[in-house]
């Protein structure tokens, strides 16, 4: 976890003094107002993880470049619903930003209640990041792919345990989505973050879990966990001799997204400035490389194409829960 962290941070580092590289700024600026004080960004988690460290990232940058602060404000709690509720009361002027994931998309389905709409009161602005998930198991479990997993699990019907990082993470999902379309029935073990999960693998009290690449790496290069798939579409540079579950499960993909969002309300001159912005320094020649080192790609799409994206997401994703049966919290 350490060094997961303090690889991280030397990524925030690296992105403070990257020179400018990537998407082209406007020729003229629409919104010479903007920002007229500090911004702040929201981060529905606590310090230190993937969703934070790419906000003060680009939160280091665009201070640099504009001489406003940003803010970064870690609001976890309630499934991100805290931190997503403030950001929706906040003013829509583009002072305010929230840091979105696969949580955000799936609460509509996942949470009884939600004090906001997701579709109507949050605008996806642009998609920072991508990253695949690996499919583990433990040494003890005698299956070297997919297909073999696969076949257990259809032998013995709720006898293969997986763990997840807690209910409605993408690494539960992806066990899901896992199931559905195998065809299988497995047995999900929750718990409070990777790091629980991930102790219980190692210690073969559970069969196997979709761990994000950094931290999961170290086990796998010595040993004790055996890596058996992808999350991805396609396979990762960082792990190029393990396949992508796509090529048993045509189709299959449960990435991890990292994006921005604002308030309904925002103008549009103001976010193509923050769109355009973020994009040109998560893509930044250096910064792409550092994030493909790290198991990550950067994206720095369009607004639009970040919207399509998210909203696909949200489809997907609500299908995939109200197949497995998962009940609301």
């Amino acid at each position: 976890m350490h060094s997961t962290r303090h690889r991280m941070m030397a990524v925030a580092v690296f992105v403070a003094t990257a020179a400018p590289a990537g998407a082209a700024q406007p020729a003229v600026d629409s919104t010479p107002g903007f920002p007229s004080r500090p911004l702040r960004m929201i981060v529905p988690f606590t310090p230190s993880g993937p969703n934070d460290q790419l906000a003060r990232m680009v939160g280091i940058k665009l201070t640099e470049v504009w001489g406003q602060q940003v803010v970064v404000d870690n609001r976890p709690g309630a499934g991100t619903v805290i931190g997503t509720e403030l950001a929706v009361r906040s003013p829509a002027d583009g002072h305010t930003m929230l840091m979105v994931s696969l949580s955000t998309a799936v609460n509509p389905v996942m949470q009884k209640k939600l004090p906001y709409d997701t579709a109507k009161d949050l605008v996806p602005l642009i998609n920072l990041a991508l990253s695949p998930n690996v499919l583990v198991v433990h040494p003890g479990v005698a299956a070297n792919n997919v297909a073999a997993l696969l076949a257990m699990a259809k032998a013995r019907p709720g006898e293969i345990i997986y763990a997840s990082g807690g209910a409605g993470s993408t690494t539960h999902l992806a066990g899901e989505l896992l199931a559905n379309m195998g065809g299988v029935k497995m047995t999900h073990v929750p718990y409070k973050g990777a790091n629980p999960a991930t102790l219980d693998i190692l210690g073969g009290r559970v069969s196997c879990m979709f761990g994000t690449i950094l931290p999961t790496l170290p086990h796998i290069k010595s040993g004790k966990l055996r890596a058996i798939g992808m999350s991805s579409l396609k396979r990762a540079p960082a792990l190029p001799d393990v396949p992508a579950i796509a090529e048993t499960l045509p189709g299959f993909e449960a990435v991890s997204f990292y994006g921005v969002a604002v308030p309904a309300g925002v103008p549009k001159s103001v976010m193509n400035k923050l769109n355009i912005e973020m994009a040109r320094i998560i893509t930044a020649p250096d910064t792409r490389e550092q994030l493909r080192q790290q198991g990550a790609d950067a994206v720095g799409d369009t607004q639009a194409e970040f919207t399509a994206f998210f909203r696909k997401q949200m489809s997907k994703w609500a299908r995939v829960i109200r197949e497995a049966g998962l009940q609301a919290q």
